[in-house]
């Protein structure tokens, strides 16, 4: 399965209000060794950004969907951006779920429903169980790295 190329750094305009939101963005951002992501609140009540503008997306569309603009100025919406953003800090196994040609539909479905409930979710305490999943799939994600490295070492 391919996954969609981008030109980096990701410019991702997300929620920061949200604390759902916040707690996956600022766990991808610590993961993100060489720098693919950038993070831009689009939540403040008088945010502004003359690229959006410009593409005609107004901070209501950014409230209503994920939105990102990669280095070569090309807008991603939805689901894609999480779909890139995973790919961008080496979690290329939660990178192909998003992806995936089975369940993508269904994501492409239920996510405008989990972006206009986000706040309800976010005060179910559904964050910190993210973020720990976000966790748990960096270090598997290294350990692999780590295993991968050393396969080679021994090979040669």
């Amino acid at each position: 399965m391919s996954l969609p190329t981008v030109q980096w750094p990701l410019r991702i305009y997300y929620d920061r209000s949200c604390p759902l939101c916040a707690h996956e963005m600022h766990a991808l951002i610590a993961h993100d060794a060489h720098a693919n992501l950038q993070l831009v609140d689009s939540s403040a009540a008088d945010f502004a950004d003359a690229d959006a503008a410009a593409a005609g997306i107004t901070p209501a569309d950014m409230s209503r969907l994920i939105h990102a603009c990669d280095a070569n100025g090309r807008w991603i919406i939805g689901v894609e951006v999480f779909v890139l953003a995973y790919q961008a800090v080496g979690l290329d196994s939660i990178a192909r779920l998003w992806a995936h040609p089975w369940l993508r539909p269904i994501w492409d479905r239920f996510y405008p429903w989990f972006a206009r409930n986000r706040m309800a979710l976010s005060r179910l305490g559904i964050a910190p169980l993210y973020g720990w999943l976000i966790e748990g799939a960096a270090r598997r994600a290294a350990r692999r790295s780590a295993q991968c490295a050393q396969d080679r070492c021994e090979r040669e």
